[in-house]
């Protein structure tokens, strides 16, 4: 194990030296003054890392939504990413460049192909994932230069995370103008978009041409800032990589509810207010909420970002009006995760089934077929996927292609993964590696691909992800859906010369197309949509 950390703390350090020795300084003045990135001579990508979109949210601006950021004299180095937000090791296999760990995170990277009198490149920003718990915009795989070679600028930002990104409470919501609390995170996310539509010229980027984008909570947050008044008009299209704010997903909560939970964990932590959690340094506050054993906290309807909820927006037309590129994978989580325990057999589903849906079983067992044993893995496996977060992203796209008239195109990632290099090494849930336990039972064949396996193929980052033994195919995939979200980046329609046609999905279809993504990608008639029309009456009662 510690050789190969060694070996992979030595590919990054010469990653980072190849990026030096292959550029030569390169500056761009923006509002705030001049910041000085690298020019790669060999790739033609101008970069800049660790820009500071906002104040820096410590001290007093702890739990306030992002402040603008001071001016400064003098040029401003942004040569590495900056720190990543305050976070543990929620999940074990993402991956770092970031500069370590600080409440000090409010920082962005930008990837451009511009040359000296480039102008209107069309933008793409990245939300990175993590159940906004933890994540980081420095993971290789959300690294920009292979969509930027696409000519496109692209943007990843860090947001906050957990208590220091979500937290409500009625104090917090009395000294805001606004009158609301929780969701700095999300208003994090939209700082970095007015900070694109003030900045992105300076890049040979067209502000009126921006596409925002993210993976899981990342996509959630791009159904968010589809939904929000404070935002939607700051964007021109939209993509949703498995992910949306709908229950039973991340879904928001009103103000009150969001308060309660919050005068609670204040509570619970032994203290009687805000000031006092304010006086306190990030490590007791970081401290605190791991003792807590909470998942995060809630996105709010703070009557502020968020009026309503998504279904209540979407419905009414009052979402951005912009093309949406979305989709999901074949398998985001395991069929254990439905089983609980119980084996994979006919029987032991079908009793599942009936404590789940005593009502609707029998309709449940039509939609999901278990008449073998792989039937049963693989109707698990969708039946968990479809309850985690394969309904919510089906529901967001069916809201926005019958209350809009822009184009809708819709994805199933399906193409499995490769052996992994290392055979001590298993898959993790965040879509890189953990150290396999030996005591693990051998894992089933996979039925599908999971979940956030995809983020490095649309990004065009295979090369940067190590851990798998990357074959033809997979570089194939890579380069048909970097092709796909590029054009859609560009154009709002992802069809181009030498891919297989990806038609829009129209208002009203009881059978949707949808792009089967996978060596040999094809656009198909929906078959699973009765799953997802029987979850909606289940979910949206």
């Amino acid at each position: 194990m510690k050789k190969i950390l060694f070996l992979l703390c030595l590919g990054l350090q010469v990653s980072a030296y190849s990026q030096q020795t292959n550029a030569f300084p390169v500056q761009a003045t923006i509002a705030n003054g001049v910041i000085e990135g690298l020019y790669n001579t060999h790739t033609g990508i101008q970069t800049y890392f660790g820009i500071p979109f906002a104040q820096p949210p410590v001290g007093n601006l702890r739990w306030k939504a992002p402040q603008a950021v001071s001016n400064w004299k003098g040029v401003k180095e942004t040569k590495k990413f900056g720190p990543r937000p305050m976070q543990t090791i929620v999940w074990g296999d993402m991956n770092s460049r970031s500069d370590g760990v600080s409440e000090d995170c409010l920082y962005l990277n930008v990837w451009t192909p511009a040359k000296r009198n480039t102008k209107d490149l069309p933008v793409l920003v990245y939300f990175y994932g993590g159940g906004n718990v933890a994540g980081d915009a420095s993971e290789p795989r959300y690294d920009g230069e292979s969509m930027a070679k696409q000519g496109i600028v692209v943007v990843t930002c860090n947001y906050r995370l957990n208590v220091f990104g979500f937290l409500a409470h009625p104090e917090l919501s009395a000294e805001a103008p606004y009158k609301a609390s929780g969701n700095y995170g999300m208003l994090d996310q939209l700082a970095a978009l007015q900070w694109v539509q003030k900045n992105i010229a300076a890049f040979g980027g067209n502000p009126a041409k921006v596409t925002i984008a993210g993976e899981s909570a990342g996509s959630i947050g791009v159904s968010y800032q589809m939904a929000s008044p404070l935002s939607r008009r700051l964007i021109a299209g939209a993509i949703g990589e498995s992910g949306a704010g709908i229950n039973p997903t991340m879904a928001a909560v009103p103000l009150a509810d969001a308060e309660k939970m919050g005068a609670e964990f204040v509570k619970n932590a032994g203290y009687t207010s805000i000031k006092e959690l304010r006086a306190l340094p990030a490590r007791d506050i970081y401290e605190i909420y791991n003792e807590s054993k909470r998942f995060g906290f809630p996105v709010v309807i703070d009557g502020y970002f968020l009026t309503k909820t998504l279904p209540e927006i979407f419905s009414a037309g009052q979402q951005a009006q912009v093309p949406l590129l979305l989709g999901w994978n074949s398998a985001e989580i395991p069929g254990v995760a439905f089983m609980q325990g119980a084996p994979m057999e006919e029987q032991a589903f079908i009793e599942k089934v009936k404590k789940e849906y005593p009502a609707d079983y029998e309709e449940v067992l039509r939609l999901y077929p278990h008449g073998s044993a792989r039937e049963v893995e693989v109707s698990a496996t969708q039946l968990a996927s479809d309850r985690f977060i394969s309904y919510s992203t089906w529901k967001w796209f069916d809201l926005h292609r019958n209350n809009s008239i822009q184009p809708v195109y819709r994805y199933l990632y399906s193409k499995l993964r490769p052996p992994l290099v290392d055979n001590s090494l298993a898959s993790g849930l965040a879509g890189g590696t953990v150290k396999k336990d030996s005591n693990a039972p051998k894992p089933p064949e996979a039925v599908g691909a999971p979940h956030a396996c995809e983020i490095e193929y649309c990004m065009g980052n295979l090369r940067l992800v190590k851990d798998y033994a990357w074959t033809d195919d997979d570089h194939k995939v890579s380069d048909t859906m970097l092709r796909y979200f590029a054009n859609f980046i560009k154009n709002g329609n992802p069809n181009g010369d030498g891919l297989p046609d990806w038609p829009v999905a129209k208002p009203k279809d009881d059978a949707p197309p949808v792009m089967i993504l996978n060596t040999e990608s094809k656009a198909e008639k929906a078959v699973m949509d009765g799953r997802y029309r029987f979850l909606d009456k289940q979910y949206m009662k």
